[in-house]
């Protein structure tokens, strides 16, 4: 559980970048224009970014900072840059800024808060997470929520962690991560209903994974029921042969079968 605690939402988070609206209004016609350019540099920046052309969005995303210095969007989506480029002093000022430039923007500080967990600074990152959560207007607090507990529980703080999830499943009870990770939180803590109780919700919702599929075989393996664990353990060897869930489900088989 602790390697998947970190903040895996940049799917997520990409996707509140690349709409809202400015972060000043615009009093001028040149003014509007710098804006509307920075909005589309940034859109078109994050659309390279979701296909893997990091280079061509870098140079999307400078040039909308370069047209509008003042819009928030433009700064956090380069800090999700930066971070994948591992040039992480960039990526804090970026972040740093956007949040400067609009403290009530949810996504910018989402963005911020998973960077900080992902460096460690765990209280830095939970204080960024909950003010993002805690806005009226954002649209998807779950996922503040939901990283909050990720980032509490690679802090080693299951109560707190287990709690955020809680809440971010009382948000939206259909948030497949949040749900994944209850179901991982209550496997461990030896609560083998309620695990596949979540991991079933999670099935409802979002495709099979490797990670899910192992939950399974485990799940089912502690409940007893060995047809169960069979079709999990099938679905793991057939849709995903080389994960490295599927090396640990032949090495538990290998082992008589009562893995980890």
């Amino acid at each position: 559980m602790r390697a998947a605690a970190a903040p895996l939402l940049a799917a997520a988070l990409l996707a509140g970048c690349a709409t809202g609206g400015g972060t000043h209004p615009a009093e001028g016609a040149p003014e509007a224009a710098r804006l509307k350019s920075a909005k589309l540099h940034t859109q078109l920046g994050i659309a390279y970014m979701q296909e893997g052309d990091l280079k061509r969005a870098l140079d999307r995303l400078q040039r909308a900072v370069a047209a509008d210095p003042g819009y928030a969007r433009a700064h956090t989506a380069l800090g999700i840059l930066y971070e994948r480029l591992g040039e992480h002093a960039k990526a804090e000022r970026h972040h740093r800024r956007a949040v400067r430039l609009d403290p009530k923007d949810s996504y910018a500080r989402n963005a911020y808060g998973s960077f900080l967990c992902a460096r460690g600074r765990f209280e830095e990152a939970d204080r960024e997470l909950r003010a993002a959560a805690a806005n009226p207007l954002y649209e998807t607090p779950w996922v503040a929520l939901t990283n909050a507990g990720l980032c509490a529980l690679r802090a080693g703080d299951r109560a707190r962690g287990e709690r955020y999830l809680r809440e971010a499943l009382g948000r939206n009870p259909r948030f497949a991560p949040a749900l994944i990770a209850m179901a991982e939180l209550s496997y461990e803590a030896g609560r083998h209903l309620q695990a596949r109780a979540y991991l079933q919700r999670y099935q409802a919702v979002a495709p099979h994974t490797p990670r899910s599929l192992w939950l399974g075989v485990r799940v089912e393996r502690r409940l007893g029921d060995r047809d169960a664990e069979a079709s999990y353990a099938l679905l793991l060897k057939r849709k995903f042969p080389d994960a490295q869930e599927t090396r640990l489900l032949l090495e538990s088989e290998a082992g008589g079968g009562r893995g980890p």
